[in-house]
């Protein structure tokens, strides 16, 4: 997740349209995922694009790729073959990918290194709001050595944003996703972060390590702005869940773009998490 450094400056509202919270990842080497300072191949941007995601703005980081802003696709992840017969649909509907987590019901640990307080105290929060659902899949904070490790970088603005937070799709083993990385640029959350703001990054990238895909994956225009996109269908990557909305959903806690505020689950993302979970 990324947030555009004009929202902070109070300034016009024709400078605050095109500033929008989005989930993106800039060129700038990070102390977790540096990024390779070569081009993506054809092949590659191929490989991405029959999995169902956008091909804009990928990026070679340490182990794979990252696409859509704030999902990793792992070397793994690039290497699997398609494993099921869902087909991506143009709609609005709240989306999984085809890997979820396994073994339920389970409960999943997850741990803080190396950041700030109010890190540790709103990833607390964001397990908190899961756990509220009461879903087959649980999570656990513990102190060290969680199955997810949410750890720092420090990375400025570039392009006029700068990235939040990112994460990856659960393993097709059937594991979660191990890893969420958290901005500590004072740039990103400021010198005195909002606990409920890195709340909300935490409990999307929590979204994502489990499963989910951005429920406006099929065109961002109606929470980013700008131009509407939709790559079509695929064989793998984006499958509906039954009983969420077939229009635009711009509450959601998966969308790709934030609010910037204390965005969590509305009604239609409680149906989705319990259809899967």
């Amino acid at each position: 997740m990324k947030t555009n450094l004009l929202t902070r400056t109070g300034l016009s509202i024709a400078l605050l349209s095109s500033v929008l919270l989005a989930c993106q990842k800039n060129t700038k080497t990070t102390d977790a995922t540096p990024v390779a300072k070569t081009e993506v191949s054809s092949q590659a941007l191929q490989s991405i694009a029959n999995m169902g995601f956008s091909t804009d703005d990928v990026h070679k980081v340490n182990g794979g790729y990252l696409v859509e802003g704030d999902i990793m696709l792992t070397d793994e992840n690039m290497a699997d073959a398609a494993t099921s017969s869902f087909l991506r649909v143009a709609e609005a509907e709240q989306y999984r990918t085809t890997n979820l987590v396994k073994n339920l019901p389970r409960t999943v640990t997850v741990s803080v290194s190396n950041l700030p307080t109010v890190y540790a105290t709103a990833t607390q929060n964001a397990l908190a709001r899961y756990n509220a659902l009461n879903l087959t899949l649980k999570f656990q904070f513990v102190s060290t050595g969680g199955q997810i490790q949410v750890i720092g970088f420090n990375e400025g603005p570039s392009g006029g944003y700068i990235t939040l937070g990112s994460s990856g799709f659960p393993t097709r083993k059937g594991n979660p996703y191990s890893q969420i990385q958290m901005n500590t640029n004072a740039q990103a959350y400021g010198t005195n972060p909002d606990v409920n703001y890195l709340t909300s990054v935490l409990q999307h990238e929590l979204g994502h390590c489990i499963g989910f895909r951005h429920t406006d994956y099929f065109d961002r225009s109606y929470s980013c702005g700008g131009t509407a996109t939709n790559e079509g269908a695929s064989n793998v990557g984006a499958v509906l869940i039954p009983g969420t909305p077939a229009g635009a959903d711009a509450a959601s806690w998966m969308l790709a773009c934030s609010n910037g505020g204390d965005r969590t689950f509305n009604s239609n993302d409680k149906i989705a998490l319990n259809y899967l979970y």
